[in-house]
């Protein structure tokens, strides 16, 4: 446990599968591995890749082996990611490359920050390290009347999501060019799935005549089944009746349409591509997934749907889980 697998400057993600097809994911760092190994069993694929690719960050900054990280080092790296000045290694991915500061958002650091602090727990309890490393806070001058009331160590401000107006959905619907793009956009921006609950969604979760689809698998496993607007499912009977390639393999609803990946899930990436290109060219400065989600979302609480509603269509946990919506008629 004294020293990295290998260099700190060598350090990547590595993807493989196991014998059942899983997905296996190691960095180089044989605790982080044990880690990942852990987190394959409760959480989902991509949560586990972010993992990686965070743990992977953070030991190519400390470039120290787990057991020597001390409170010291977490903070300098938690310097290196805001100003741009990771060393050597050069694992930064800038905020604004063309600007002065080459660091990352203070959201990504809290992130980061959470990854590895979870990281550190398992090990604790493991027995692996005596206590964890990463702080809970900054002490103040009032810790000794409010214990654990400290200065968060990333400050982040609190945004709302922004949305997109009706013109402006309009105008990003118009501008993909086939019912497949129509269909994904309308489930995020009138059913309000995530993107990976789109890309997920397989031809038997498509209840037509309710009106509904069925998420097997939402965020942290949990299912649910909600109405989407009449819109989606004629743009999907569109897209299944003149687009969708005949006698693929895949039970995916959505899939590439073109070139060597025909008839192959899309991917995230592609899905990304899609919605960049159009955006351009319905002159959109913004419009991510994300935003189309809580379009629907926001439209829903300001048509006067009760918030345990929303969040039920949303999926999330518990109310304060989501963003803040306004309230009815606002």
């Amino acid at each position: 446990m004294g020293a990295l697998a290998v260099p700190a400057a060598e350090l990547c993600v590595a993807r493989s599968r196991d014998h059942s097809g899983g997905l296996v994911v190691r960095v180089g760092v044989p605790l982080a591995d044990v880690y990942l190994e852990f987190l394959g069993g409760r959480c989902r694929p991509n949560t586990v890749l972010a993992a990686a690719y965070d743990l992977k960050v953070f030991f190519t900054v400390v470039a120290k082996p787990p057991d020597q990280v001390r409170p010291a080092d977490v903070l300098a790296c938690i310097t290196a990611q805001r100003t741009g000045r990771g060393g050597e290694h050069g694992v930064l991915q800038p905020v604004n490359p063309g600007g002065e500061s080459a660091g990352v958002s203070g959201a990504t650091v809290r992130r980061r920050l959470s990854v590895v602090s979870g990281f550190f727990a398992f090990l604790q309890a493991r027995g692996d390290v005596p206590a964890n490393p990463v702080p809970r806070g900054l002490p103040t001058r009032r810790e000794r009347s409010r214990p654990r009331q400290g200065v968060p160590l990333v400050r982040v401000p609190r945004r709302l999501p922004r949305i997109l107006s009706p013109a402006e959905v309009d105008a990003l619907t118009a501008a993909l060019r086939t019912h497949r793009d129509r269909a994904m956009v309308a489930a995020m921006v009138l059913g309000g799935l995530r993107r990976c609950e789109v890309l997920g969604l397989r031809l038997e979760d498509l209840r037509a005549a309710e009106r509904r689809v069925f998420i097997a698998e939402g965020k942290a496993g949990r299912q649910r089944l909600i109405p989407v607007s009449g819109r989606f499912f004629a743009a999907v009977a569109a897209y299944l009746d003149g687009e969708r390639p005949p006698g693929i393999g895949s039970d995916r609803v959505f899939v590439v349409l073109k070139g060597p990946r025909r008839g192959q899930p899309l991917s995230v990436r592609g899905t990304d591509e899609i919605l960049a290109a159009a955006r351009r060219r319905a002159g959109l400065g913004h419009g991510s997934c994300h935003e189309l989600r809580h379009t629907c979302l926001t439209r829903l609480r300001a048509a006067g749907m009760a918030l345990e509603a929303v969040q039920a269509q949303a999926g999330h946990a518990s109310i304060e889980a989501g963003p803040d919506l306004p309230a009815p008629g606002r």
